[in-house]
């Protein structure tokens, strides 16, 4: 039996640091700190990609994209999650929507998400309307509470378009 829906789940953290840009979701936000990582370090566009890698059965960003690579140093996760889509259609999937939380106690965010929205949308290829970005706080509790830095969770929906 053949199952033309798949669902997968990512999770990403990184830790803010001084002298980094801080971005999420492709949008550059004006902060006094960033997040420290091999890539731009983009928290969402990370937990998305191995959402979308993890219900292609494709392992996870790591694998795919290994912080090892120096042709990777300081690269786009845009470029990054370009590079995932083409991985999820070879294998013959579509996405259907993705569905993200981003946990930071500050900046405060909303006014960025619909650029973020458009930003990942134009990437995979869907509707904005088919990307739902979130953020919370988490009432100065763990990691991210105490502003030491930013996670997020993604589920994304794929579906099987060629076998």
């Amino acid at each position: 039996m053949s199952t033309r829906l798949r669902i997968g789940h990512g999770y990403d953290v990184h830790r803010l640091t001084e002298g980094r840009r801080l971005i999420l979701g492709g949008v550059d936000i004006p902060w006094e700190r960033g997040l420290l990582g091999h890539s731009d370090a983009d928290v969402v566009t990370h937990a998305i990609m191995d959402a979308l890698l993890g219900a292609a059965g494709l392992w996870d960003i790591g694998h795919a994209f290994p912080d090892t690579d120096p042709e990777l140093k300081d690269i786009s996760s845009m470029i990054l999650l370009e590079r995932t889509v083409e991985l999820i259609r070879a294998k013959g999937f579509e996405t259907v929507n993705v569905d993200a939380t981003i946990l930071a106690q500050q900046p405060k965010l909303a006014p960025h998400i619909p650029q973020m929205r458009e930003n990942i949308a134009r990437r995979l290829g869907i509707d904005p309307a088919l990307v739902n970005i979130k953020a919370t706080t988490e009432e100065h509790l763990g990691f991210t509470g105490a502003g030491e830095g930013m996670a997020a969770h993604a589920v994304a929906l794929l579906e099987k378009t060629t076998d």
